[in-house]
């Protein structure tokens, strides 16, 4: 550690420490293992605003709080006060806008990475995960909604097509180790305090790399995931037609009174 850590706590729920060098965020909701609120992605957005810009900053590393979770997907009360196709688009334009960083961005997985939660690892550098993580889309037994089409190809960049088509088409959750086998993880760790370890040696590597190649290969990586994973024409209109169907509304209804789901399709 290169100097002292200071504490840059956004909210409660997202803190932010920030030393020489690294900025770290702490989803911090374990009793709702972790599950992003609008607050929280508005202070994401607001941190990624304030880093695109920030040449002192080299890594960002995000973190879930309790060991349970790294985030299992979104506050689902959230979609009931506001246009959900609309709240979808400013949630994808953050992680474009945390895609876009100049930094090097790293997942520090420990528990499940379902839904927002898998959205957002996806749209970092580099995975580290312990060995009970899980990761998935399964939406269509939970909540029957859809996902835009540039996060379904984000992460069949990322984890491949057939455990994309797994995640999503069979509501499967993939562990650690076929994360690993595939590449979407780069290490496996036994537990919490050896992903803290790992990330630290990881962190301190990246920190005595050359900042010069890093941006260039990032904004090369950038530019080729731009021409390659752009929503389909007409994409917004299959998501509202989603958001609005029926099974959408079972799915909150069913969510809420933690009932299991009868969807009609």
């Amino acid at each position: 550690m290169r100097d002292a850590v200071r504490s840059l706590v956004v909210s409660e729920e997202l803190q932010v420490q920030r030393r020489d060098g690294v900025v770290e965020v702490t989803f911090n909701r374990p009793q709702r293992h972790n599950a992003f609120t609008r607050d929280m992605y508005a202070g994401m957005r607001e941190l990624c605003e304030e880093l695109r810009d920030d040449a002192d900053v080299r890594v960002l590393v995000l973190r879930g709080e309790g060991g349970r979770a790294f985030a299992a997907g979104n506050e689902i009360s959230d979609f009931l006060s506001q246009d959900a196709v609309a709240y979808e688009d400013w949630i994808r334009e953050l992680l474009e806008m945390l895609f876009a960083l100049p930094q090097v961005t790293i997942a520090a997985v420990s528990g499940v990475c379902v839904g927002g939660g898998l959205a957002v690892a996806t749209h970092c550098d580099l995975r580290v995960a312990t060995a009970g993580s899980r990761f998935g889309y399964p939406i269509a037994r939970t909540l029957g909604n859809a996902l835009a089409g540039s996060l379904v190809y984000r992460c069949s960049s990322v984890f491949g097509e057939s455990l994309t088509r797994e995640m999503l088409l069979a509501a499967r959750l993939v562990d650690a180790e076929r994360a690993h086998a595939v590449g979407a993880v780069m290490a496996v760790v036994p537990d919490v305090e050896a992903l803290t370890a790992e990330v630290s040696s990881l962190v301190e590597g990246i920190l005595a790399l050359s900042p010069v190649t890093v941006r260039a290969t990032k904004h090369q990586l950038l530019d080729r995931a731009k021409r390659l994973e752009v929503s389909p024409v007409g994409d917004g209109e299959v998501l509202r037609e989603v958001y609005t169907g029926p099974d959408f509304a079972e799915g909150v209804r069913s969510f809420l009174a933690k009932e299991k789901p009868a969807f009609e399709g």
